[in-house]
């Protein structure tokens, strides 16, 4: 069938592709990025505590898959409204927080089930947009140019046809065929995106299917890898290439962006990590030789790399400190020049500078 972008693509063919997918190049690229992707893996298990690894690096992916969106905020105001207590938040930064929460709940439901599922999608969607549309069921979606309004694709119409192609989306998912797993993270990524089941919210959906993927099929024990940062570097190549398998069927190059974005991010990531546990043994040390001992815990130094800022509540929660000593713990790692204290409403929070400088680059 010849292409047409302004119609409804109900015609867009089940998976498994019909066509040679495993060619020579391909399985060339697989073999290096599951090198890359088997190191990340063994690196995250070094750092002490592994929910230090995953909220550092969400928040650097919420925003950079937001910002694909041209939902843009900054680090410093993201960082700051995941541990202020303030309603004074903008929209943009709502929006990335909503992505973050959104990924968390995605890996729960597949811990706890396993399954990668519609009813997922859906909820982490209704989660990142914060309404409850689900499906879509109006015409008139449709992806444009954005600077000369030229329709690129019309994604399939139609609750019942949307429905049918998630299904078979799940049953490629979970299937038990031979093709690599990085193979088919590609694949699964085009038709989702393909699909476009939402009216919004779709591509941010889609990135974090590619990292829960990855955790269901063992290659990582933890959603880690986001390819939201290369995309951004190489968006032009990502959108031609997702069209070129639509309109004349272009699996090859398109695989082969992905797994590139599949190595480059995994390489990226562990070096990332590499800078985490490296600044989390120094700032322990700079603990040992600058607090005074009924101030200085390897908790307490952990504890302030769960996320940049840091306020005395945290502590208490956490049950470092009591509510009297918090403070005074705070401003002993401030005297140290681990921390730098910013006002924030009613609030004083604390700054682990280097970690913010380290998240930000």
């Amino acid at each position: 069938m010849v292409f047409a972008p302004r119609v409804p693509y109900n015609d867009l063919p089940p998976l498994p592709p019909r066509v040679e997918i495993e060619t020579k190049a391909v399985l060339k690229k697989v073999a290096s990025a599951g090198r890359s992707l088997a190191e990340l893996k063994g690196l995250g298990a070094t750092i002490p505590n592994q929910s230090i690894l995953v909220n550092s690096l969400v928040l650097r992916e919420a925003k950079a898959s937001s910002e694909i969106e041209n939902i843009v905020t900054t680090n410093d105001a993201l960082f700051k409204a995941f541990t202020a207590k303030s309603s004074k938040i903008d929209p943009a930064t709502k929006e990335v927080l909503q992505y973050r929460e959104a990924l968390w709940e995605g890996f729960k439901e597949l811990k706890k089930r396993g399954l990668m599922t519609t009813n997922l999608f859906i909820k982490m969607v209704q989660t990142i947009v914060r309404n409850r549309a689900g499906i879509r069921v109006l015409p008139g979606t449709a992806i444009k140019n954005t600077k000369t309004g030229e329709v690129l694709y019309t994604p399939p119409l139609g609750e019942g046809v949307i429905r049918e192609k998630l299904k078979n989306l799940e049953e490629y998912i979970h299937g038990n065929d031979e093709t690599d797993t990085l193979i088919k993270l590609a694949i699964i990524h085009y038709q989702f995106e393909a699909i476009h089941p939402f009216y919004d919210g779709n591509g941010r959906t889609g990135r974090i299917i590619n990292s829960l993927f990855l955790v269901q099929k063992g290659l990582l024990d933890l959603p880690v890898l986001y390819l939201s940062k290369y995309i951004i570097g190489n968006k032009s190549d990502y959108y031609t290439l997702l069209r070129a398998v639509t309109s004349k069927g272009e699996w090859e190059k398109w695989i082969l962006y992905m797994l590139d974005a599949i190595e480059n991010t995994a390489t990226e990531t562990r070096d990332k990590i590499v800078s985490i546990r490296n600044l989390i043994d120094q700032t322990v040390e700079t603990g040992k030789k600058k607090l005074p001992s009924k101030v200085y815990s390897k908790e307490l130094i952990e504890l302030l790399f769960y996320q940049p800022y840091t306020k005395a509540q945290t502590l208490v929660d956490a049950g470092v400190a009591e509510r009297k000593t918090a403070a005074v713990y705070l401003r002993e790692l401030e005297k140290a020049g681990v921390l730098r204290s910013r006002k924030s409403g009613k609030e004083v929070l604390f700054l682990n500078v280097k970690l913010f400088h380290l998240l930000s680059k």
